[in-house]
């Protein structure tokens, strides 16, 4: 099991910049795929981005292509969302996940393919 912390959330307005942290331990970080979701308030947990543990291979949903940018950093045990052109619809709760599989080929989505989450961030978008 792997315990995943989160930070960087807050209040920003439409149109500005937020770089989400999620500091690993307690598992060889460099093993495993990773992956940020969301949930905003009366909606379902939805998938935003992931990086392959490699982190040669990333995926987004459409909503943040070009706006969001996850990537690693392995000897800091830590992975990153950069947040640019934040919307009002990117309003939530940030959470990181860490993939159940080590070593997976290919580029984890589902929430049932992360076995360890962090406890979420929150990040507002005024309009």
């Amino acid at each position: 099991q792997v315990q995943l912390v989160e930070s960087g959330g807050g209040l920003v307005q439409a149109g500005g910049s937020l770089r989400l942290s999620c500091a690993a331990s307690g598992r060889t970080f460099s093993s495993y795929a990773m992956a940020w979701f969301r949930q905003a308030p009366g909606k379902e947990r939805e998938f935003v981005a992931a990086i392959s543990w490699t982190g040669g291979s990333t995926y987004y949903v459409d909503s943040v292509k070009g706006r969001f940018t996850i990537s690693r950093d392995n000897a800091k045990n830590t992975v990153y969302l950069q947040m640019n052109s934040l919307k009002h619809d990117d309003t939530a709760v940030y959470y990181c996940a860490a993939d159940s599989r080590a070593r997976r080929v290919g580029v984890p989505r589902a929430p049932g393919d992360f076995g360890s989450w962090g406890q979420g961030t929150q990040v507002t978008v005024s309009s």
